[in-house]
């Protein structure tokens, strides 16, 4: 894959987790992918895995949405800086929705093969969206 493709490859991807559509994943994700999450303490594995990470935001966040504000790539890696923006309306690590909105930044990198997601290092600002939605305290 070329630069190009890669970027379109995280086009589609940034509407498979805004919209989770599981056909999209299906497509988009190889079946033996690995993920981790810091909210997991084993890494999660293929489409289902990831959309699982997906539903349990929107469970406590559900109008969450993820919009890619930078790329790098290079053959067969992706890193990418995400902007995610939510409210906090739903159970979030055992706590009862606040009903206040957050804004954070995320980075994410990714390796890809055969033009699917095989691997997933996430690190979502976790302590941004505590300290935003008033579950930690300052």
């Amino acid at each position: 894959m070329n630069n190009s493709e890669e970027k379109q490859l995280l086009i589609a991807f940034e509407t498979m987790i805004n919209t989770a559509d599981e056909a999209l994943a299906e497509k988009l994700i190889a079946p033996d992918a690995i993920f981790y999450a810091p909210t997991q303490p084993e890494p999660l594995v293929g489409p289902k895995g990831y959309l699982a990470i997906v539903h349990m935001m929107r469970s406590a966040f559900s109008d969450v949405s993820w919009h890619m504000e930078d790329c790098v790539t290079e053959p067969g890696k992706i890193a990418v800086c995400w902007t995610c923006t939510g409210t906090h309306d739903g159970n979030f690590m055992g706590q009862a929705a606040t009903g206040k909105k957050f804004k954070v930044r995320c980075m994410n990198f990714y390796q890809i093969k055969n033009s699917q997601f095989v691997s997933d290092t996430g690190c979502p600002d976790i302590f941004g969206i505590l300290m935003q939605t008033g579950l930690l305290p300052v």
